[in-house]
């Protein structure tokens, strides 16, 4: 994936801020939507933590750097691979709107991935965050 224009996903959720961003930010409830391969997660700037994702036999050890945190409106953080170059910031943001919350999902690129792997494919970042937050999260949200 190329630094070009943000991958941008957003939904209105029907439950309280405050139950999304414990979705978003307590391990136990990430690892049940989100990666079940999470082995810790803190709200802290500088926290750091990887794990391991394989598809189609190809590794993908996940590095997370916390950038920062505006609780409980705000997280962003870095991803790289051990495996392969490239760096990405995720920000998820959230607002109230009266009885329900809208979830806005920016991942920004800030150095180039591999274009030649599939899972760097702008594509198919757009539709894993669509089905990480569109359907995995709205899924188990709609179960709390």
């Amino acid at each position: 994936m190329k630094n070009n224009e943000p991958i941008i996903v957003t939904q209105l959720f029907n439950v309280s801020m405050e139950q999304v961003w414990e979705a978003l930010t307590d391990v136990e409830q990430m690892r049940q939507w989100y990666f079940d391969a999470i082995p810790d997660f803190k709200l802290e700037e500088s926290f750091q933590t990887r794990f391991l994702i394989t598809n189609e036999g190809r590794n993908f050890t996940h590095n997370w750097l916390i950038t920062e945190v505006d609780f409980p409106t705000k997280i962003s953080y870095r991803w790289t691979f051990d495996e392969y170059p490239g760096e990405s910031i995720s920000t998820f943001e959230l607002t109230k709107k009266e009885h329900q919350t809208l979830l806005t999902v920016t991942s920004k690129i800030i150095k180039d991935f591999p274009t030649d792997i599939p899972e760097f494919k702008r594509e198919s970042g757009v539709s894993g965050w669509e089905y990480l937050i569109k359907e995995s999260l709205v899924k188990f949200l709609a179960t709390r």
